[in-house]
Order: C-alpha cells, then structure tokens, then sequence
C-alpha cells in the first residue's frame, strides 16, 4: 500500500525513491510486523484469558507440561495480525506472488482457528479430524496448482521445478499430478510445522529461521542479475515475496516475546498450520519445493519421527494390541524431554539444528 501511495511521489521528492527497493520495504516490514506483535498480544492474551481458552494438555506427556494446562492458546492471531497487517502496508498488492502467499496464510489459519475453536471452546477434544484438516489443505494446494497451470506466473512452465545442488538438472512434473504434488507440499509443510509445535518458542523460532532463509531466495530468484549470476530460474515479481517472508518471520519473533519459555500464550493449530502453509506456499511459489527438506529440515525429522513411531507400532502390535515403540515419545522434542534433556536445551540445540539446516540451504546457491 504505501508503496502504491508514495513512490509515486519520487519524482516531486527524492526520498520516496526508497520505496522502490525491496531491501527497504522488507527491513519495513519486518520491524512494522515486531510493532504489530508487541502492541497485539497483550491485548489478544488478555482476550483469550477472558474467555477461558486455555491449553489442554496430554497427560501421557512429560510430566512438567501439566503445568501448562490452562495457558491461553490460539494466539496465532497474534502471528497472522503482525504478517498480513505489514505485507499489506509494505509490499506491492498487485503482484500476484505475494497474493497467493496472503491467501494461503490466510486460508490455513483459518482452517487452524476452526481446530481451535473445536478443541478449546467447544471441548472436543480433538477439535477437527486429521482427514479434515487434510481435506481443506489438499482443496487449497490442488487449487493452487490448477491456478499456476492455467496462469502461469513466469515464462518457465509451472510443471517446472529446481532441484538442490544441481543447475542443469530440473525436476518436470506431470501435469495432471502438479496440482496434487502443490497439495501434498502445502498439506506436508502445515503438519510439519504443527506437529513441531510442542515446546515453548520452539516452532516460532524455527519458523523464523526457515522463512528468512526462503526470503533469500525469493529475492535473488526475482533480480534478473543475481539470478544470471547464479544459473537459477528468473522469476520476475517473485522478490515482493522477500517483504512477505519478513513480515511473517518478524511476526514469528514477535510472537516469540510471548511464547518464550514459561511460554504466556500458544499459538495452537491458528499459527502452526498459518507458519507451515506460508512457508510451503512460498517454496511452491519460487519452484524450491524440494529445497523444503533441507531448509526445514528439523521439522521434517519432527514429522517423520511421528510416522515411524506410528508404523512401528501398528507393525509390531501383538495380540494383546500393544506394539513397540521406536521413541520414547513422538514427537521427537518429547522424545528428548523423556530421555532427561530440559525444555530448554531442546528448544535451543533444535534452533541450532535449524541454523545449520538453513546454511547448507543458502549454500545451495552457489554448490551446484
């Protein structure tokens, strides 16, 4: 918006000019979206403690969580506030990258707010059904990818796609497949991100270090130099993403302030499955999707730690109906809560885990 509104005004002032450069816009964003957090949440923790929608807590789970029963949950509000407030003010609204980003953020928390609602006020305790939420974050990636089929958002077709490491090797998927493919990413990257999200800070801080790392990329793949330079695809408008990606990952450290450990708020299913959608939706966007494994690596061990436990056991069930386990506990932060380390420690050694994930990403670039 305000990019809309002032950078025409460059020709009767100079400094307006500024509003032409994503690096500014997103630096704007990103602090805009911190603001937007820390005025927020206050009001929205307030709100959720009025009302008594607090987390419920399984009480299979490490005994210092019983603690946490009752602590105001649902405050991924707070991270879809401090993103679409910003990306609306910073980023140009008429490229259709970040459109779709704002869509889908929207569409999954959505889809979050309604498990929530389910679970915390109207006491279902399992809120929406996994078969549920997959069925409306598989209608909202097939759509996506019939979308990109029929319009294309650059002159490489959207079957297209690069893969890590290498830059004559490209990745052509089947078009009647693409548009599952789209669904299976987005439907994959949300329950990644929710199936994380166990301890306190743990995938808001994750979150941000992934989102950053795509903003990276979102900004070379949209400079028709850099690109060159890099023997990556050019995909003209693809850098407004850059500003999306630092207004969520600044809602997520904003979001951070609040859920640092002894976390005052959750964000629930609302915020995962908002973080999880837009860091997919992003990856889909700048034909990354694979680069997702390495970049969200830790929660790619965190989804894959429940689905090994979960085939495990149902493979190993005696007639007594109890299987074996290959963790203590899935996912696999509770396995280490099991096992002695503090909250904490595992919070902090995952974020590191992340950083070296999102290093061996960004080296991507030039290894290839």
């Amino acid at each position: 918006m305000l990019y809309h509104f002032l950078y025409p005004l460059a020709d009767e002032h100079i400094i307006f000019n500024v509003f032409q450069y994503i690096t500014f816009r997103s630096a704007g964003a990103m602090v805009t979206a911190l603001l937007v957090a820390f005025v927020v949440g206050p009001s929205v923790i307030r709100w959720l403690e009025d009302r008594g929608w607090g987390q419920v807590v399984r009480l299979e789970g490490p005994k210092s969580h019983l603690e946490k029963a009752g602590t105001p949950t649902m405050g991924g509000i707070i991270i879809l506030a401090a993103t679409l407030i910003p990306t609306l003010l910073w980023a140009r609204l008429d490229d259709r990258y970040v459109q779709i980003a704002m869509v889908v953020t929207a569409w999954m928390g959505a889809i979050g707010f309604v498990d929530d609602y389910l679970k915390v006020v109207r006491h279902k305790s399992r809120g929406l059904i996994a078969g549920q939420k997959l069925v409306g974050q598989m209608v909202l990636g097939v759509a996506l990818g019939w979308f990109l089929l029929q319009f294309p958002l650059s002159g490489y077709p959207a079957t297209h796609t690069t893969l890590p490491f290498f830059k004559n090797l490209h990745v052509v998927i089947w078009a009647p497949l693409f548009p599952v493919f789209v669904g299976l990413v987005l439907a994959g990257s949300s329950n990644a991100v929710n199936l994380t999200d166990g301890l306190d800070g743990l995938a808001a801080g994750l979150a941000a270090v992934a989102v950053l790392t795509f903003g990276v990329f979102a900004y070379v793949t949209g400079r028709v130099d850099t690109s060159a330079y890099l023997n990556i695809f050019y995909l003209p408008g693809a850098g407004e993403l850059t500003v999306f990606c630092t207004a969520l990952a600044g809602a997520a450290i904003g979001f951070l302030w609040f859920n640092a450990p002894p976390a005052e708020v959750f964000m629930g299913d609302t915020g995962s499955l908002a973080l999880g959608g837009a860091i997919g939706a992003v990856a889909v966007l700048i034909k990354e999707e694979f680069l997702l494994l390495i970049v969200g690596g830790v929660f790619v061990a965190e989804a894959v730690s429940v689905l090994l436990q979960t085939g495990y056991y149902k493979v190993t069930k005696g007639g007594d109906g109890n299987g074996q386990r290959l963790f203590r506990m899935a996912p696999l932060h509770h396995h280490f809560e099991k096992i002695g380390w503090p909250e904490t420690k595992v919070v902090i050694r995952f974020y590191i885990l992340s950083i070296i994930c999102a290093l061996v990403g960004l080296a991507t670039l030039k290894i290839r």
